[in-house]
């Protein structure tokens, strides 16, 4: 065989062989071609580019002796089926309107195409309103597909997850709505093909929000653990979070942009600005339990990559901290952390929760499956040394370093609201006093600002008094966490195909 390029890849970067006719213009390469009959396979596989994205490309070898080359599809073919992680069978959601409603084109276009090639059959399901994709996996039977893609923004992805979990725990008997549940994990890996407004989560276990890229992940069966936060008031269960869940600054943003969606993508920059106006803090009390498992904390700079070693030392430790004592022995025996204030903004982050604007994130340190969250405490500060905090978000300072900021790692915490009525919602008793809230330096605003809105993964959540808990690698998505360096891993392969030529 011939071919007119070096090309080392990894046979599990490899998406299809296939066998080839040769062109006219590529059978007259060679006098001597021209007197004997060629034969050719084409191999397609992952050509990785900058900034973590991936491209299919494609090489041809070609060679007279027939039985040869059909050896070599055959051999390759055989190894491409012994990579038992490749979904053959997909349950794929569309959202038709999300983003800029084109969700059903960039599936068609860019991404059904490469499944075709890559021999995965796929059921689509175009959804024609909120919680149909959820809806409808409390229905189908989701054990016959090896995971669900789930085309749109980060609205739809928290659909699907919603779905699934919510499906695996009722299979199992799980109580959702008792938060010291153990959730069963769920093994049916999702998958994100983004086409939404907000693409974070994608963003931040691949590296870029491209619809290519994510479907090359799904087809080599790339697989990422994700740790996951249940959220409950009063013993009830509200939602699940896997990025953001964020109450002051930017639950107000979200509640403020839900009124202008008329105005696309851009109303998260004039609500954002609005609400930096504003400048309202909230009053209330926060208990935690510190995430004593994790190595690692959140400002050592060490980022959550491919085959994180602090993910899979701390949920070994993990585990092994729960076969010792049982999670609720555990819960009842370690100390509860107080803390009472005036925040501008308190976030939870299971992710850095990187994105273009923010390539770092709101936590460059968090980590995808250590069984933590990031607990970030911006108390009440000027307008200027807030922006000072909001503008480290775009560069690389330490966000932290503020003495009006502070960040825990955690596994489980509480918040409850100043003018909170909820007395019933908090583990350990505390913050069973009734808290209220007020805004002392801007008494015009007291009987319009009750409390804040919760930020859940871009989805308002309205509760004054919450309970969250951490849930570590509760779910599994196609990818493989950022790569240190997409060009070198191209360059090198234990088993690539020059080895084998």
């Amino acid at each position: 065989c011939v071919h007119t390029e070096n090309c080392f890849v990894p046979i599990s970067e490899i998406i299809a062989v296939e066998e080839t006719e040769l062109n006219k213009k590529q059978r007259n390469i060679g006098r001597w071609q021209k007197m004997t009959k060629l034969h050719a396979f084409t191999v397609y596989y992952v050509k990785k580019a900058r900034n973590h994205r991936w491209r299919c490309s494609d090489v041809t070898f070609w060679g007279v002796d027939e039985h040869l080359c059909n050896q070599w599809i055959q051999a390759l073919k055989e190894l491409l089926e012994m990579q038992k992680s490749r979904p053959k069978q997909l349950l794929v959601y569309i959202n038709p309107y999300g983003g800029k409603r084109q969700g059903k084109r960039i599936y068609e276009q860019k991404v059904a195409p490469l499944f075709s090639l890559a021999s995965i059959s796929t059921d689509v399901v175009i959804t024609e309103h909120a919680n149909h994709a959820k809806d409808n996996l409390f229905e189908v039977n989701i054990y016959k597909y090896d995971g669900v893609v789930c085309v749109g923004g980060d609205g739809m992805f928290s659909e699907v997850m919603h779905g699934l979990i919510g499906r695996m725990q009722k299979d199992s008997g799980i109580d959702q709505n008792n938060p010291k549940a153990s959730l069963v994990q769920c093994n049916i890996r999702i998958g994100i093909i983004p086409a939404g407004s907000t693409d974070c989560i994608c963003y931040s276990t691949v590296g870029i929000s491209d619809p290519v890229t994510s479907a090359l992940h799904i087809i080599v069966g790339d697989c990422q653990p994700l740790d996951v936060s249940s959220v409950h008031h009063n013993n009830t269960f509200l939602k699940y979070s896997v990025s953001l869940l964020g109450y002051g600054f930017y639950g107000d943003i979200l509640k403020d942009s839900e009124k202008k969606r008329w105005m696309g993508p851009m109303r998260y920059d004039y609500s954002g600005f609005k609400t930096f106006l504003s400048h309202h803090y909230y009053e209330g009390t926060i208990a935690y339990q510190p995430a004593k498992h994790t190595h690692g904390s959140p400002r050592d700079k060490e980022s959550c990559r491919t085959g994180c070693y602090i993910c899979k030392k701390s949920e070994k430790q993990l585990v092994e901290q729960n076969k010792k004592c049982g999670l609720k022995h555990e819960e009842g025996e370690e100390e509860w952390k107080v803390i009472k204030g005036k925040f501008l903004a308190i976030n939870a982050v299971n992710m850095s929760c990187a994105c273009p604007r923010s390539p770092k994130g709101l936590s460059p340190a968090a980590h995808l499956a250590d069984g933590s969250a990031d607990l970030i405490l911006v108390r009440k500060c000027s307008r200027f040394d807030f922006l000072r905090y909001l503008v480290r978000h775009t560069n690389q300072d330490d966000q932290f370093d503020f003495p009006f900021v502070d960040v825990y790692r955690v596994k489980c915490f509480q918040f409850t609201s100043k003018l909170s009525e909820d007395n019933e919602s908090n583990v350990m008793d505390i913050g069973k006093k009734r808290f209220g809230q007020f805004c002392r330096d801007h008494p015009a605003c007291c009987c319009n600002i009750v409390n804040s809105t919760w930020n859940c993964d871009g989805e308002t959540l309205d509760s004054s008094a919450v309970e969250v808990r951490v849930h570590c690698q509760l779910m599994k998505l196609f990818a493989r966490g950022i790569e240190e360096n997409c060009k070198e891993e191209a360059a090198y392969s234990q088993s690539s195909i020059e080895q084998l030529l």
